[in-house]
């Protein structure tokens, strides 16, 4: 039976969402992880919580410890893991709002631990295939469900993280256009490498809250106004999980 993990932000550690929720604190070998476990379950399914940047965002993105957050999942015995994040758009056609269903990433990121391997077993090395980073099967059911709902929405687009917490210049921002990125964040790269790794399916909805720096026509993107947007369409996020989580 499936169990899922959820790795979300602010506006997400909602109890409202779960029936008989509790919290739970574990340790990793790889540390503390960002939160307390929110366990509990949507519609009959075991679901586990987890804040990434913690339940008061405390945790910049860059310390944020990615590894001891899979570890922690993959040990309670997540079967999959449904990530949620705000981007910055870097396409005119993302609008403020709209939801993007992830199917590439580029890495830009230079100082995280990005594997669970600090040594290799004598010659066994482990090289984890990342061709297609985000599970084809919760993408599917992210897609039919935003249909089904009606939310505007990308069924794909490839998400450039980048190291945070400041946000890009305009000459990164266009260079990131240029490389085929259609949307950026500071978290999502590193999640799906290390589930993968973990060998835990792993699929996230990004919500579109910015232009990111290239689009001088629009305000360069600022924290108050992310969290505005993030915050006035929460409630979208939250109803997708809530419809996809008893499909899996």
């Amino acid at each position: 039976m499936a169990k899922i993990g959820i790795i979300g932000g602010s506006g997400l550690d909602n109890p409202a969402i779960f029936s008989n929720p509790r919290d739970k604190t574990i340790s990793t070998p790889y540390g503390e992880p960002s939160s307390a476990l929110k366990c509990g379950t949507i519609d009959g399914v075991e679901v586990i919580l987890l804040a990434r940047h913690g339940r008061e965002h405390t945790i910049p993105p860059s310390q944020v410890n990615f590894r001891a957050n899979i570890w922690a999942l993959k040990s309670e015995g997540c079967t999959h893991i449904l990530a949620t994040t705000a981007v910055g758009s870097l396409r005119e056609e993302i609008k403020r709002g709209d939801l993007v269903i992830i199917d590439q990433f580029i890495d830009f990121t230079k100082q995280r631990r990005m594997t669970f391997y600090e040594r290799f077993e004598p010659h066994k090395p482990v090289h984890c295939a990342m061709a297609e980073p985000f599970d084809k099967t919760l993408r599917s059911l992210f897609v039919g469900q935003c249909k089904a709902l009606d939310f505007p929405f990308h069924d794909k687009g490839t998400v450039v993280t980048i190291e945070g917490p400041r946000f890009s210049t305009r000459a990164e921002s266009h260079m990131f256009r240029t490389l085929g990125a259609d949307i950026i964040n500071m978290s999502i790269a590193t999640e799906a490498a290390l589930a993968n790794e973990a060998g835990i399916p792993y699929g996230a909805v990004a919500m579109s809250t910015d232009f990111d720096s290239w689009k001088q026509d629009e305000e360069s993107v600022t924290w108050e106004a992310i969290a505005k947007v993030f915050a006035d369409n929460a409630a979208r996020v939250t109803t997708l999980l809530a419809k996809v989580i008893p499909l899996i």
